[in-house]
């Protein structure tokens, strides 16, 4: 069978009834729509009206806050940054930075930052600069050797007072 000779099976399609169009159609004069009212007009849109009842989302409690200043981190866990050194994909010999990770696919976009957590377990000895890190992973990158450094801890490269200091 080629890509040319795929059919629908008999009876999988139907044409879409055209309303309007005369008595004889079972869709005519209205079209379906049935007499006056606000319904039977053109762009209408009822949504959450509920016609004099107390609409669902203002009866329901609302509670909590949502942050909108709230930062978004990226994830990633001790236990599979290993998997990652362990086939290649992260060079555990070089600083990994959260370039190093989205290079390497560890993760998929970087959102407000990337934040390390000690979930698994990490042998190889690395150095780690990220943008957050729970406290049970910096001491588990300090076990096996390596150092794990958050960014803001990290001296930026000098800019020769282009900052207006």
């Amino acid at each position: 069978m080629k890509l040319h000779q795929l059919r629908d099976r008999p009876g999988a399609t139907h044409r879409p009834k055209r309303v309007g169009r005369g008595p004889g159609s079972g869709k005519g004069k209205t079209g379906g729509r049935g007499m006056n009212g606000q319904k039977s007009r053109s762009g209408v849109a009822l949504g959450a009206f509920e016609g004099g009842q107390m609409p669902i989302y203002m009866r329901l409690p609302k509670r909590g806050f949502n942050n909108p200043a709230a930062k978004r981190f990226a994830v990633v866990n001790l236990g599979k940054l290993q998997q990652f050194i362990d086939s290649g994909k992260i060079d555990a010999d070089k600083l990994i930075d959260e370039a190093a990770m989205l290079a390497g696919g560890l993760v998929r976009r970087r959102l407000d930052g990337i934040r390390i957590l000690s979930k698994g377990t990490l042998t190889a000895k690395t150095d780690i600069v990220a943008s957050g890190a729970s406290k049970s992973a910096i001491a588990a990158v300090e076990a096996a050797g390596g150092s794990l450094k958050i960014e803001s801890d990290v001296p930026l490269p000098d800019d020769n007072g282009a900052n207006g200091a």
